[in-house]
């Protein structure tokens, strides 16, 4: 069901957990001495370089599943190519599940004190606000790790399978869009990682609990 309130919450959420994501891939990329995302005005926090409309609302309506335009990367500046490829990509989903770990710490403090601006009581919006940033990173996370091409997770995979599997492993890419959504429209994508989405979250929240009991 469509919640106003939950869109506008989330909003923030959105566009702050895309962008670290795409940054994240710039900022490795830039560092391993790729200087492309820098001169495609990549390497910035800015989100509105980093949305793409689809990934986006894809995310907005799922809260979980969704992604931002990628981050240009050019490979033959790398000194290892396949091994910083795997880093760069690595990067990505390992920023969300830092900022995960972020938000569930902010949600235990939004719920342990009672703040307020004026009579406006505001804990309760900015602990839903938190929950909602542990969905939405750990299901970017978790989506993202999905070893289809052109996912992050196929880039890291192709770094460990033998040289001759390569090159045909990473051409997938070309039907890798058709197979995420053939998952997606079918419900398996769902079936299979919302519940460890659940139990990820779930997790991580009880985990970051113990520093305030």
């Amino acid at each position: 069901m469509w919640d106003l309130q939950i869109f506008i919450l989330l909003l923030p959420v959105l566009l702050l957990s895309l962008t670290i994501h795409e940054f994240s891939h710039g900022l490795i990329a830039h560092l391993l001495g790729d200087p492309t995302p820098y001169k495609e005005g990549r390497l910035t926090l800015n989100p509105i370089k980093h949305l793409d409309i689809f990934g986006a609302l894809a995310l907005v309506l799922t809260q979980a599943i969704g992604w931002a335009k990628p981050v240009p990367i050019n490979p033959n500046y790398f000194k290892n190519p396949w091994r910083d490829m795997a880093l760069t990509s690595a990067a990505g989903p390992i920023s969300n599940l830092l900022l995960a770990t972020i938000f569930a710490f902010s949600y235990h403090l939004f719920q342990a004190f009672n703040l307020s601006l004026g009579s406006l009581k505001i804990s309760e919006p900015l602990a839903l606000i938190s929950y909602l940033g542990v969905r939405v990173n750990l299901g970017l996370a978790l989506f993202n790790f999905l070893p289809i091409p052109p996912l992050d997770g196929s880039k890291i995979l192709v770094k460990f399978l033998p040289l001759s599997w390569r090159a045909n492993y990473l051409r997938l890419e070309l039907i890798g869009f058709f197979i995420i959504l053939f998952l997606a429209l079918t419900g398996i994508l769902g079936i299979t990682l919302y519940p460890i989405l659940k139990f990820l979250a779930n997790l991580l929240l009880n985990f970051t609990s113990i520093l305030f009991k």
